[in-house]
């Protein structure tokens, strides 16, 4: 088998060529590192995700957890490894140094963190999780709490999660009954229930630290009265060692369809009265601090869509060049003719085409968006730093929902690949995509991203980051119009943009009149079309860096590998993007019929 996980040339294509990822490590944040030390982190994090973790992938599905009174074993194999990540500081690449992190440059830990998300997503997040936590407490608490959790849990030493649903609140956050109450020394005690909680109880860490909203007694009602609250599993001594065990216990976890080896957990606070946490920040300022998280954890659950799909995609491709399976159509008729690998019958090509587009077209779109982050940090101005920030905030509920969804999708799709098989346990393609249906739920479901885009951000500074977004697709539509070629392939994503535009404006016009419930009526069609739009754009993006190449190297491999990459994006900007001004057609018609329908019209009654 020639990959596992992911396309290594595929991945330096991208960093290297595309992204122009060499300017990105000249400034003085990435003194440490140049093209060679990158490479290095990229291969060994390669190298523990297939010999380490992917071997115990199905494991993991198969043991699963374990809960026995109020403690969550993780399966026997995770122990070994998950030291050795911790050793190796895997688990916090991209954190800040001052953190504790390794401060590696986004791209970079993008690529070595879709390997892990690839290999085994469970194991992986059990060594990483808490950097959300401690980024918040770096951001918003006190010298004393920064300095008792943030370096232990970047560490590993403890872990960390995100206390936000309830049983009756979950999307609406606001309608949680979670309550703090304030004590003589500062300290507050947390009483209610949690669901949901991802990594809430494990046996991996000696400590594991809980942000908790919850609305302090006498607080309005709604998102406007919600803090945030620090509650460890153990209480931290001034010194930093443990004290006795807090109010907060695991009352279960849950059995789902698919991520066994992940502890997702029923938490209860104050069941004895003796549940104590710390206020993160201000009062009532919950929502915010919580966003801070949220959206580093939708650029996470994006990337989970991706590294699954790039893993079942790799594993259909490899399976269609070696299982043999009828006979090649030009000697369909000749029953003595040998049979070939299906790899060689037009529609398995179509299918593979297909996921090998949304593949590339979603690593792209990652990538590019780490490089905002970190163009935005390294920006020399306030206007420099803001186009980044904007484009960023834009884009992340398509990172979110589009990858995904489409993840989950290419997961299917490998499956078809491999046919009868696919569907049995003996091939891991079924447990992908067991496992990547999570990724369009959790951190909000598709509805909820695209609420988000078109009520947040399509109008964000009365639209000029939305025609600042159309001007990145057009600076590449100019420069592949200018190569022989990609003339067609240029006007056909620019001509999709411009249609974005209009329906952009048609969409959000609506929203802003009586027919506002009309126009969040079709907020999803319209998130896939600005999604397949920026797939356009990015395949063209990367067709455009291959034919540059092209002109520089003469290698059959580099020419094979530049080739696919412009047959890729005809593909997608040939067959995908058509459809796409159909699902514009659809939004712009405006038809009413889901708002319309009486409650009863649905049927089941």
């Amino acid at each position: 088998m020639a990959q596992l996980i992911a396309d290594r040339r595929d991945i330096d294509f991208v960093i290297w060529e595309q992204m122009n990822g060499e300017e990105l490590i000249q400034y003085d944040m990435y003194k440490e590192f140049n093209r060679k030390t990158c490479d290095m982190i990229i291969t060994e994090a390669r190298k523990i995700a297939i010999s380490e973790m992917l071997p115990l992938l199905q494991e993991g599905d198969r043991d699963g957890v374990k809960f026995e009174n109020g403690d969550v074993h993780v399966p026997q194999g995770f122990h070994r490894v998950h030291k050795l990540l911790l050793e190796g500081e895997w688990g916090n690449l991209q954190v800040p140094v001052e953190m504790g992190g390794q401060g590696v440059p986004g791209l970079i830990s993008s690529a070595s963190v879709e390997y892990f998300m690839g290999a085994n997503w469970p194991l992986y997040v059990y060594a990483s999780m808490g950097n959300g936590t401690a980024d918040m407490i770096w951001k918003y608490g006190s010298d004393e709490l920064r300095e008792k959790y943030i370096k232990r849990i970047v560490s590993g030493q403890w872990g960390g999660t995100m206390l936000l649903t309830e049983q009756n609140a979950g999307s609406d956050v606001g309608a949680l009954t979670t309550t703090a109450v304030k004590n003589e020394d500062g300290t507050y005690s947390i009483s209610g229930n949690k669901i949901f909680i991802t990594d809430g109880e494990f046996d991996l860490c000696e400590n594991i630290i809980h942000p908790v909203l919850a609305r302090i007694e006498g607080d309005p009602a709604g998102t406007k009265g919600i803090s945030i609250f620090i509650v460890p599993k153990y209480l931290v001594n001034d010194d930093g060692s443990l004290g006795e065990r807090n109010d907060i216990t695991c009352t279960g976890v849950e059995e789902k369809m698919g991520i066994h080896a992940s502890a997702t957990c029923s938490m209860a606070l104050g069941s004895k009265g003796k549940c104590i946490g710390y206020l993160l920040g201000e009062e009532r300022q919950g929502i915010k601090i919580m966003f801070n998280m949220m959206n580093g954890a939708r650029m996470a659950t994006g990337l989970q869509g991706l590294a699954y799909a790039s893993a079942a995609y790799m594993l259909a491709v490899n399976y269609a060049r070696e299982r043999i399976q009828g006979r090649d159509l030009v000697d369909f008729a000749n029953p003595a003719a040998v049979s070939v690998p299906i790899i060689k019958h037009p529609d398995v090509r179509r299918n593979l085409l297909w996921m090998k587009s949304y593949v590339d077209g979603m690593r792209s779109f990652f990538y590019y968006m780490a490089a905002c982050r970190t163009r935005a940090l390294l920006a020399e101005s306030e206007e420099e730093r803001e186009l980044h920030n904007d484009m960023f905030e834009l884009m992340t509920p398509l990172i979110k929902d589009y990858l995904s969804v489409h993840g989950h999708e290419v997961c299917i799709q490998a499956i078809q690949v491999y046919g009868g098989a696919g569907y049995c346990r003996d091939f891991p393609v079924e447990q992908y995509a067991r496992d990547c249906k999570i990724a369009s739920i959790y951190e909000g479901t598709s509805g909820i991203q695209a609420l988000d885009l078109l009520g947040r951000k399509l109008g964000m500074k009365k639209g000029q980051v939305f025609v600042a977004f159309l001007g990145e697709i057009n600076k590449i539509v100019a420069q592949a119009k200018e190569i022989k070629g990609l003339e067609d392939m240029a006007k056909k994503v620019g001509d999709t943009a411009k249609r974005l535009g209009e329906t952009a404006m048609h969409i959000g016009s609506t929203a802003m009149s009586a027919d506002y419930k009309v126009a969040f009526a079709h907020s999803l069609p319209f998130l896939e079309a600005m999604g397949d739009t920026i797939m356009g754009w990015m395949l063209l993006w990367r067709a455009v860096a291959a034919k540059q190449q092209l002109e520089k190297r003469a290698g059959k491999k580099d020419a094979a590998f530049y080739d696919g990459q412009i047959k890729t994006a005809e593909f997608f900007i040939h067959t995908i993007l058509p459809v796409t001004l159909g699902k514009m057609d659809a939004v712009n018609g405006k038809c009413a019929a889901a708002i319309e329908i009486d409650d009863d019209g649905f049927g089941g009654l």
